[in-house]
């Protein structure tokens, strides 16, 4: 472009540039996050049992994300008659991943719960780009401070087993180290279906510790209002998305796929109505495993929930 091209401004077209979450500024000091909503990276996946591989989420996840940054100034929704995210009401900032140290569970787990304490010290949401699902252990630790918090989980898998093995924190652990928590009121699991990686102790367990467990078809046979009539209102929720909550059709690049998931719509629905009745205080997305999903949809799926769902909770708000 020659000078009095860039005078009249760039068109940023989304494969152009840095991929930052909705190509949204890159803040590096974390003592100086100045936004409504910052984006945190946790490539951490050394808590798989199986498949590894969501250490590439979060960049897989911030260049989908390019796809929804055309600079319109926000993203009208004409069957809501909307305009989500105004550019001048809601600001975002990505403030890069937290360091992952290689083998070191405890102080790759740290480095994300600090990351997270520094977006609620700055007032604003959390929102962290998993990762395999044992992230969600370090993102509840940071709400340690804050006032109560109830979780909603959509996934697969209940991730609700105490310890196998003297493991503690992998990713299927980390709704038992939650429900542990005094200031997690309560878990809905929601999309919990087929063969789990939790026993029937784990499902016994979580029901004694609070939690109401629903799968697909059950979610299907209630329909939104009704599921959401189950979840308690007026409360602060923090919200943990596993990629598998949603069908491998649609969402194939995961370590642990299951058939019979949600698809787009029933997720996007359900986070909305969340986002009216209560407030979201805190969102993670997981398990985004890029190299087993060659067209990029997976990662596709996961910005463009994120993205939407971002919208709706800010577009609530006062």
């Amino acid at each position: 472009m020659d000078k009095a091209g860039y005078e009249q401004g760039r068109l940023d077209l989304p494969f152009v540039g840095i991929a930052t979450f909705g190509k949204n500024p890159y803040v590096q000091d974390w003592q100086s996050i100045d936004a409504d909503v910052a984006i945190l990276g946790a490539p951490y996946d050394f808590g798989t049992q199986w498949r590894a591989g969501a250490r590439f989420g979060p960049r897989a996840i911030r260049e989908a994300s390019t796809l929804f940054s055309f600079g319109h100034g926000g993203a009208y929704d004409h069957e809501d008659d909307v305009t989500y995210l105004p550019a001048d009401k809601v600001r975002i900032v990505d403030i890069g991943d937290a360091d992952i140290v290689h083998t070191d569970t405890i102080k790759s787990h740290a480095n994300i719960e600090y990351g997270v304490r520094q977006i609620l010290k700055a007032r604003a949401l959390p929102i962290v780009l998993g990762g395999d699902h044992s992230i969600n252990i370090p993102c509840i630790n940071a709400f340690e401070d804050e006032d109560p918090i109830h979780l909603v989980q959509i996934d697969a898998h209940l991730d609700f087993v105490d310890e196998r093995h003297g493991v503690r924190f992998g990713h299927g652990n980390p709704m038992r180290r939650a429900a542990e928590k005094d200031y997690v009121t309560g878990l809905s699991q929601i999309g919990i279906r087929n063969v789990s990686s939790t026993a029937k102790q784990g499902y016994e367990d979580a029901r004694a510790m609070g939690s109401d467990i629903m799968s697909v078809r059950q979610f299907r046979k209630l329909g939104v209002e009704q599921v959401l009539a189950r979840i308690p209102s007026g409360v602060r929720y923090y919200i943990s998305i596993d990629i598998d909550g949603f069908d491998p059709s649609i969402a194939p690049g995961t370590g642990t796929p299951s058939h019979g998931g949600f698809l787009y719509y029933e997720g996007l629905e359900l986070l909305a109505g969340l986002a009216k009745q209560g407030t979201i205080v805190g969102i993670d997305l997981v398990e985004v495993a890029p190299d087993y999903d060659h067209t990029g949809t997976t990662a596709i799926l996961a910005a463009q929930i994120l993205m939407n769902t971002i919208g709706r909770i800010m577009h609530a708000r006062p």
